[in-house]
């Protein structure tokens, strides 16, 4: 009997730690429906991300690109607007995601574990707050569904790498 209980006590402890040892989530998807699916799920690969691309224009967030490691993903969206560009700083991270939506993505804004406050677009719309799952995750890639405006954002969020030659 002895046995057993400790058998279960065994297998539980593994269990917990198997759980435990989980680190990505995601949130989303943000947005209206309609656009072509996109992903960044192999550009974080490249490294974590170290910079942001926003296109906007006087309603709607327009278009994205990131910059994972030294290498920026492909743009997606269209081409009207303007296009801002913020770097993150070396070992910064994006923590926090929040923004608004009604039918296309209107507002962007990227917190960092620096205590930076990154905002893009009108401030219109659903609100959303995304924030990782678990402790010391930050954002590893964005997807989404785009057109000539983006139509909706998810967030994925994983550990940093901790191994990255090319940041």
């Amino acid at each position: 009997m002895l046995t057993i209980a400790l058998l279960a006590l065994l297998c539980a402890s593994a269990s917990a730690n198997a759980i435990q040892a989980r680190s990505s989530s995601y949130n989303g998807e943000y947005g209206g429906g309609g656009g072509e699916r996109f992903s960044h799920s192999g550009n974080q690969l490249d490294g974590p991300i170290t910079a942001i691309r926003v296109r906007v224009n006087r309603y709607y967030i327009v278009g994205l690109q990131v910059r994972y490691g030294k290498v920026w993903s492909d743009y997606v969206g269209g081409s009207q607007g303007d296009l801002e560009e913020i770097f993150l700083h070396p070992g910064e991270s994006v923590i926090q995601v929040s923004g608004k939506y009604k039918y296309y993505l209107r507002k962007l804004v990227f917190i960092t574990d620096k205590g930076r406050y990154l905002p893009f677009g009108k401030d219109t719309g659903t609100s959303f707050n995304a924030v990782p799952l678990h402790p010391n995750t930050v954002l590893r890639f964005i997807s989404g569904r785009s057109g000539a405006l983006i139509n909706a954002i998810g967030l994925h969020w994983d550990t940093y790498p901790s191994d990255c030659s090319s940041c």
